[in-house]
């Protein structure tokens, strides 16, 4: 590709300045490639050739394909890009200066119901087969629920946790999140008892090398991939019979659930790791609307 060596240089420099995950990056190389790839292929082989309205109209094809938070990732990366192009004389202007990020509507996440959650949990602890190996990965699947409703934890995060990270006398994880930073997020006693089944009677029999220090582990014996984390879900979800969720939904569903127990906003803003307390605002939004609901159910002349 034409731009290679400004997109690794860039890259690298996220990498070092910024922390970001080796997800995060794979995703900037991802949206950064296909619209360097568009400009060489429209007569944009050098960085100085690239105008803004060159970038405006890859936007315009771009959107015709893609959701608009897809293309507001897509022009902050490419935003971030031309700035640090610009900064390092490989281009005379920035290009891409003025170009307006598209606006997402505010939806709401998706959540279940604390009675749906707790069917959720109830019916994947029950599961067990009379074969060790299934057995063990019935024991696993357990403590992934348990551990992902109880922490509201990142699908990321949970499969880089470690043996190491689990305090069970304190009843905490230490956690690893966004930009590598580091925080303590404790667990109740289901979890607590999912997760020690699994680390005695499950992880043993799945384990494949001794020095694996991976909490929970793939069918290979090795730490597991956020596809599979992702896969479980969806199918205990659908097989509880409760609306299909994704781990980032169960995320969601603590988050709600846990100020609807009157839990402290900024409380549920550290242990879900936000950066800012407006992205864990949104949660308060889902819990007047859930409480809405039961009202519009539950009052005789609501």
């Amino acid at each position: 590709m034409a731009f290679d060596d400004a997109l690794d240089g860039f890259l690298a420099y996220l990498k070092a300045n910024r922390g970001l995950s080796a997800n995060t990056l794979k995703a900037y190389r991802s949206d950064l490639g296909a619209c360097l790839d568009w400009l060489a292929a429209h007569d944009c082989g050098e960085l100085p050739a690239i105008t803004t309205d060159d970038l405006r109209e890859w936007m315009a094809e771009a959107s015709r394909t893609h959701a608009r938070s897809s293309m507001a990732r897509k022009v902050v990366a490419m935003r971030g890009f031309f700035a640090w192009a610009h900064e390092r004389n490989l281009m005379p202007a920035d290009p891409a200066a003025v170009l307006l990020t598209p606006k997402i509507p505010n939806t709401l996440p998706a959540v279940l119901t604390e009675a749906q959650a707790e069917r959720l949990m109830d019916d994947t602890d029950a599961r067990r087969d009379d074969d060790p190996a299934k057995e063990a990965i019935d024991l696993r699947d357990a403590a992934i629920m348990e551990t992902l409703y109880a922490t509201g934890i990142r699908v990321a995060e949970l499969v880089g946790l470690d043996i190491a990270d689990v305090d069970f006398s304190n009843r905490t994880l230490k956690v690893t999140g966004k930009g590598n930073k580091q925080r303590v997020v404790p667990f109740g006693a289901p979890a607590a008892a999912a997760l020690n089944a699994w680390l005695e009677r499950g992880r043993p029999q799945v384990l494949a090398a001794a020095g694996e220090r991976a909490l929970f582990l793939g069918a290979r014996g090795k730490r597991i991939d956020q596809r599979v984390v992702r896969g479980i879900v969806h199918r205990l979800a659908r097989e509880a019979g409760v609306p299909d969720v994704s781990p980032h939904a169960l995320r969601h569903s603590a988050a709600t659930h846990l100020l609807d127990g009157g839990a402290d906003l900024r409380e549920v803003q550290e242990m879900l790791g936000h950066s800012s307390l407006k992205t864990t605002q949104r949660y308060t939004h889902v819990s007047i609307e859930q409480l809405k609901s039961r009202y519009a159910q539950a009052f005789p002349r609501a």
